[in-house]
Order: structure tokens, then C-alpha cells, then sequence
């Protein structure tokens, strides 16, 4: 009998509980499409035990869209995965020894305490981002989700007419700099670009419009620079009330999938010498969305 998909609210307006299907194993289609629909309805699915390979984890994601490497096509650093489709997120080495403080780990595992979607600063739209957890903290280390189609329903009429026809600008290294690391080169700012991405989009899957903001905005081009980031600042505190937020505690083998199109996410602090260590898949979505083009 084929395996069943089942579905727990764990949020009053998304994310859900996710179980019924071992992960590990070949996924046909049917499943595949019904944990489309389900990604569609909730955006975030949270599945427990599920402990999978390095292997198993890029079988599994490769069901979702090519995958993406993310920042490692441009800066290489220290990971403990063997797989280039891994993005490792760990504070540790490849021996298991907690990197200091200084270091560029370090610095990015900061940078993911800010409000991001994953890739937003790539000439791509970035679709799915599947997270599993390995070795995580005593204490701290949470990730939190934002409903970006939640957000913009709840937009004050001014915010709405604010932003009408307005696109942002997003850039890979701006968190990693705003943060002090010194260590990115011209020649990796030149692999990526900024981008510009409409403030609001239309999520292809549920057809809802989306407030589209997060850490990796630097401008609103047509504003001056200071009326941007204050107007970027402005929304996205709106997008993370808490009323759109949920909260996710790990546990070892838990895998939690997320739709990069309509959340946007952020760890929670934790003590960085207790180690930390998750490892990321994300997909690229094949649909016709593509940056505005400015004159």
C-alpha cells in the first residue's frame, strides 16, 4: 500500500507536522505531488525522526527541482559534508572541534539569525530549503518561520500603496560585511551581482500574493537610500509579528522543509561553543518569475 501523507497543524495560519512517509526511502510521484500541495497549503512541514544520509537527503530534495549550492559556488568554506549539494550549517570543523569566534563559520552562523529567504540574492528564484538536524544545543538554537502571505494580507492600506510597483535590491554579502567579515573579495562580489525582486509577488503554487523582504535587502532603487532601508526595515517588522511567526525546537533527526517563496526564516541564538550541526538542501524553482528589468 502505498504510504499516506498525514498532516498536523502545528501554527493557526501555516506550517504543519508532517508524517506518514519515510523519507529515506525512493519517493514516487504520487507522494511527491501531495507534499507539493501540502508545501502550497502551509509552507513550512515539519518531519520527526527521520535521520537521513547525506545521500538519502539530496535523493530526497532532487524530487523538488535542481539543487542549489548557494554561496559555496563563489566562497568555499570549511565543511564537514563530503557532497557539494550540502550546505553546511555547523560551527564546527571536520574533526568536530568548535571553530573560534573570528572565523568565518562563525560569522555566517550570525548571519542566519537574521530574517532571510534563502538565495533571495541570486539571479534565480530559490524554492524549497530542506534543513536536517545532526548534533544541536542544549538550549537555544530555534529556527523561527515567517509567513510572508499572511503578511501582506495584513498590510495597512498606506504599506499597500508604499510599495505598488516597487522592487528591492538584494546582495549576497551584505549581512556577512553589516556582521565584520572582512574576507569577501571583489572577485567574489562580482560571482554575485545584487538582484532586485519585487516587494510583491505572487506565490505560483497558492496563487496568494507575498510580501517579499528579509536581511539580504540593501536599497529600494527610485527611493533615496535612507527613505529605502527605512521602508525595508518598516515591512519587515511588520512580516515577523509574532502573530505570522513559528517557532521550531530541533531535535536530532528532524528534517523540516520550507517554501523560500512565502517564509522568510531566522535561527535563534545559541551558545556557539556548544556544537551545532545541520546540513541544508535547497532547490531552484523552474517557473517564469524572473528579476524586473530596469532600463
Amino acid at each position: 500500500m502505498p504510504a499516506t501523507l498525514q498532516l498536523k497543524p502545528l501554527h493557526p495560519l501555516f506550517a504543519a507536522e508532517a508524517g506518514g512517509i519515510d523519507l529515506r526511502a525512493p519517493l514516487d510521484a504520487a507522494a511527491a505531488r501531495d507534499i507539493e500541495a501540502a508545501m502550497d497549503r502551509y509552507a513550512v512541514l515539519v518531519f520527526r525522526d527521520q535521520p537521513l544520509t547525506e545521500d538519502q537527503q539530496i535523493a530526497f530534495s532532487a524530487n523538488f527541482g535542481r539543487l542549489d549550492q548557494g554561496l559555496k559556488k563563489g566562497r568555499k568554506l570549511p565543511t564537514r559534508n563530503a557532497r557539494d549539494e550540502i550546505i553546511d550549517i555547523s560551527n564546527v570543523d571536520a574533526d568536530g572541534r568548535v571553530f573560534e569566534r573570528g572565523h568565518a563559520k562563525i560569522i555566517s552562523n550570525l548571519a542566519n539569525q537574521l530574517w532571510h529567504s534563502d538565495s533571495s540574492f541570486q539571479n534565480m528564484v530559490s524554492k524549497y530549503s530542506m534543513l536536517a538536524a545532526v548534533v544541536v544545543p542544549a538550549a537555544g538554537g530555534q529556527t523561527e518561520y515567517a509567513d510572508l502571505r499572511a503578511a501582506y494580507d495584513a498590510l495597512p492600506a498606506d504599506l499597500r500603496q508604499a510599495i505598488e510597483g516597487k522592487a528591492a535590491e538584494h546582495a549576497a554579502f551584505y549581512t556577512r560585511t553589516w556582521l565584520g567579515d572582512q574576507g569577501i573579495t571583489e572577485e567574489q562580489l562580482r560571482t554575485f551581482p545584487p538582484v532586485e525582486w519585487p516587494l510583491v509577488r505572487t506565490h505560483p503554487g497558492s496563487m496568494r500574493k507575498v510580501l517579499f523582504v528579509g536581511a539580504h535587502c540593501t536599497r529600494i532603487p527610485g527611493m533615496t537610500l535612507a527613505e529605502g532601508r527605512m521602508l525595508l526595515a518598516e515591512l519587515l517588522e511588520h512580516a515577523t509579528q509574532r502573530e505570522f511567526v513559528y517557532r521550531h525546537a530541533w531535535r536530532v533527526g528532524d528534517f523540516v522543509m520550507w517554501d523560500n517563496r512565502a517564509t522568510i526564516h531566522r535561527g535563534r541564538r545559541f551558545d556557539l561553543s556548544a556544537p551545532r550541526e545541520l546540513r541544508r538542501t535547497t532547490t531552484e524553482d523552474a517557473g517564469p518569475l524572473a528579476p524586473p528589468q530596469r532600463p
